[in-house]
């Protein structure tokens, strides 16, 4: 694959905030992970006729999609905590919904892009407790999915 000029000149991407939309559900979070896909690899032995070890031919085995992990300051909307109630009430199938996660740089303009197929939130959590800090309370969403690419 030949190098292009934006690889060889210009600077990474920096993400300073990221935006989801799930069906009618928009959020914004301050950090993502999962965003990916892996294959296994299954190795397979061949064991050649006068050869005094066996040749290991490593294949691709199953594919393989990360979950999506978002984090941010826990607010007052309510709306993945409800889609998270959907699985909690046994509606899956009503909670699989397609998504699109968008990348922003510092001044909001949008430089990358991922759609989702099917997800549904697996855990939504709230923040650590304490009444003699001055952190802020991060909640954190796991989505799963059957599929996730890259579109931006």
């Amino acid at each position: 694959m030949p190098a292009t000029k934006d690889a060889l000149t210009g600077d990474p991407m920096i993400g300073a905030h990221f935006e989801i939309t799930v069906g009618a559900v928009t959020g914004y979070f301050t950090e993502v992970s999962g965003l990916g896909s892996e294959t296994e690899i299954v190795e397979h032995k061949i064991m050649s006729k006068g050869a005094k070890e066996p040749l290991i031919r490593k294949i691709p085995g199953r594919l393989k999609w990360g979950d999506i992990t978002l984090k941010r300051g826990i607010t007052s909307n309510m709306d993945f905590y409800d889609w998270r109630k959907q699985v909690e009430q046994g509606k899956v199938d009503a909670a699989r919904l397609d998504g699109t996660i968008i990348m922003y740089d510092q001044t909001f303009a949008p430089i990358a892009q991922w759609e989702f197929t099917k997800g549904w939130p697996s855990k939504i959590s709230g923040p650590s407790l304490k009444s003699d800090g001055n952190e802020i309370g991060v909640e954190e969403l796991v989505i799963v999915h059957e599929g996730i690419k890259r579109i931006k």
